[in-house]
This record gives C-alpha cells, sequence and structure tokens, in this order.
C-alpha cells in the first residue's frame, strides 16, 4: 500500500507540476517572426448550430479586425439551424460581400460542416472561430505575422474567460485556463503545442485534412499538423473573450464531451507516439494529454491506499487529513456553486474535470463516440 500511494502522488505532481517543470529545463527553439510585407488572405470558419443570440456579435467582430478588408472572408456553416442564426448571417452577407453562409442538411456536425466549408476556400490562411468568440482586434494580424515563419504550421491564441458574476465555476475555469496557456506557451518555445482550444486557432490552407465526422477538429487537425513536419504554436498576442459556463452540470457535460473526443483523438494519431519518428513530440503527447486524462487513477488509489494506511504513521495521517480537506472543498464548490472562494473554486473545477475524464473513459472502452457539434452548453 505504501508504494501504491507514493508512485500515485509521483504521478500526480509529475503530471501538474513535473511536466512544466521538465519543459523549462529543455533547449529552446522559438520561433522567428517578422512584420508583415504581404498581408496573406485569410478565411474565418464559424460553424454554428442555433447561435442566434451570438452570431451578430460575432460577424462583427470579425469584421472590425485591424486587418486589410479586402484579404478577409467569413464563412458560416450552420448546421441545420432552427432559429433566427440563418437569417441574421443571410442580413449581414447582403450588408458585406465578403460573408458568406453555408447550411449543411442534415445535421452532421462541426468536423463535417469544416469539411464542406474547405472545398470553397482559396485564402492563405483559414481561421477557426467559435460562434460565441470575441477576439482582440489585432488578432487577425498577430496570426499572419506567426506565419512569416515558415516553420509553423499550425497557431493557436490565448483564451480567457469572462466571468461577470464571478460564480464559482467561472473561477475554476480561468484558473484553469491560465495553467493551459502557461503550459501552451512552454511547449511552443521547444517545438509544438500539444492540445489547442479551436476558438482562436488558425492553418495554413495547404495544410487542412479532411477528417472523419467523429474525429474532434481542434485536436486531431494540428496532431496533423505535426504529423507533416510543421510546428504547432502558441500566440499569446492573438485573444479570445468568452463566457465560461455559470453552472456545474454544463460544464460537467461540455468536459466530459470534450475528453471523450480527445481521447479518440489519441487513440486515431496513435502513430504520433513513436518517439523513434517523432521524437520529443511523442514525450509530450504523453505528459500533456494521455497521462493527463488518466490522472483520476492515481488519485483514487492514492485516496484508497491512504484510507487504508490511517495510523501506520503521522505523515499518513496528515496526508489522509489534506485529501479529506481538498474533497471537502470540492464538495462545497459542489453544493454552494455560489461560493466565490478560490480555494473552493479550485478543488471543485480540479475534480470535476478529472471526473469528466474518468466518465469519457468509461465510454470510450464502451466504444461510444460523439460526432454532433453542440454549443458550449450541457
Amino acid at each position: 500500500m505504501i508504494l501504491i500511494f507514493w508512485l500515485s502522488i509521483v504521478t500526480l505532481f509529475y503530471i501538474y507540476i513535473g511536466y512544466p517543470l521538465v519543459l523549462k529545463l529543455l533547449p529552446k527553439n522559438k520561433i522567428s517572426t517578422q512584420e508583415l510585407e504581404e498581408f496573406p488572405s485569410i478565411t474565418v470558419c464559424i460553424p454554428a448550430y442555433n447561435e442566434e443570440s451570438v452570431i451578430e456579435e460575432t460577424i462583427l467582430n470579425k469584421l472590425a479586425q485591424d486587418y486589410p478588408k479586402d484579404k478577409v472572408s467569413i464563412i458560416v456553416i450552420s448546421d441545420e439551424s432552427e432559429d433566427e442564426t440563418d437569417a441574421i448571417v443571410t442580413r449581414l452577407a447582403d450588408e458585406h460581400k465578403n460573408i458568406e453562409l453555408i447550411r449543411q442538411i442534415p445535421r452532421k456536425g462541426k468536423t463535417s460542416g469544416l469539411n464542406l466549408a474547405f472545398e470553397k476556400i482559396t485564402s492563405d490562411l483559414i481561421i477557426f472561430s467559435d460562434a460565441n468568440s470575441i477576439y482582440d482586434e489585432n488578432v487577425f494580424h498577430e496570426i499572419a505575422k506567426t506565419f512569416t515563419d515558415e516553420s509553423v504550421g499550425y497557431v493557436t491564441g490565448k483564451k480567457v474567460y469572462v466571468n461577470e458574476d464571478g460564480s464559482m465555476v467561472g473561477d475554476g475555469c480561468s484558473a484553469y485556463m491560465k495553467y493551459e496557456n502557461h503550459m501552451r506557451a512552454l511547449e511552443s518555445d521547444i517545438g509544438s503545442v500539444v492540445g489547442v482550444d479551436g476558438g482562436v486557432d488558425a492553418i495554413r490552407t495547404e495544410l487542412y485534412s479532411v477528417l472523419n465526422a467523429d474525429q474532434l477538429p481542434d485536436f486531431v487537425q494540428p496532431l496533423k499538423v505535426v504529423e507533416q513536419n510543421k510546428r504547432v504554436v502558441y500566440q499569446p498576442a492573438a485573444i479570445l473573450k468568452e463566457e465560461s459556463l455559470s453552472d456545474n452540470m454544463s460544464e460537467f457535460k461540455m468536459r466530459v464531451r470534450v475528453s471523450l473526443r480527445a481521447l479518440w483523438a489519441l487513440y486515431d494519431m496513435r502513430v504520433l507516439f513513436n518517439p523513434v519518428k517523432f521524437g520529443l513530440f511523442s514525450f509530450q503527447l504523453f505528459s500533456h494529454k494521455l497521462i493527463r486524462y488518466l490522472a483520476f487513477v492515481p488519485m483514487v488509489l492514492a485516496l484508497l491506499a491512504n484510507v487504508a494506511l490511517i495510523g501506520h504513521s503521522p505523515l499518513f495521517n496528515l496526508m489522509m487529513f489534506g485529501q479529506v480537506i481538498f474533497y471537502g472543498l470540492a464538495y462545497v464548490g459542489h453544493t454552494q456553486p455560489e461560493n466565490n472562494n478560490k480555494f473552493v473554486g479550485l478543488a471543485h473545477y480540479f475534480c470535476l474535470i478529472n471526473l469528466a475524464a474518468a466518465m469519457a473513459s468509461i465510454k470510450f472502452i464502451k466504444g461510444e463516440k460523439i460526432v454532433i457539434w453542440k454549443p458550449r452548453q450541457g
């Protein structure tokens, strides 16, 4: 039991603290960018399903970018929306000739929608935006500038969660996103970023891969770029602002969906785990994604082993006390979503994402897949 306990603790330490420390020690291989002499053409792809409340603001935000207007096209892929989404986009398209609506019938999901849009794209770059993604006005410029380094094939920006009401889940989301952004900065400095979010991403059009309907484009597309020997890099100056979900169940359901599709992505792209061919990136993929999604295993083992070791020594008693406090804070967060204590928020969100990963792992083992894309809600 002692061995199981300490192996579990060491594993958890490595997943969340050790791996970032290793990244800091590795030799740097930063990209080299230049100011734009020529502005590459850009197509913004916005998948949408029943997004009448946000789609107009998102499109107008892209039109307001500090970038040559004649270099920007916008394609909204409506996945058989049933509300006023299509009518809003059609009205905007009548006013702005660089906007196009594609209606996908029947519903086939986000990935199929992007594949459908790709058939019409002739621009140099493709930017992927969610229907509720609001960019800072310099995002297009910062992304295009990053591509002046020829080794770069995919760029992901910086997502920050806006949480007006200060709700507990929002605070947890924000802390998690800050941690992920820090990890991406470290990974980008040594080679390629392992994971992206999809709301503020871009790819060289020539590198776009047509994916299967069940594949998660936010995860698989950048992995396909790495497979083509190009880099996936983080650009913190390309900022996306997005509201976090305000209730526990919606956030949990979203995390289960994302985790399940990510596990299938890792399976589909398992060739990248070959260190002979992909070297450092294989190590990154294993450390940042595979064992991160399985972190619930050492969490459960550490708790069960600690229970069995109560009374064995003062140290194990203290460790048990710490675990009780931690999970107690998480429970408070679950039962009191209005609680704004940051420690409650962090404990709750940490447990939420790992419970979601556990649920997703069970679904993965059972062979379940998710194809139909949904807005970021429960």
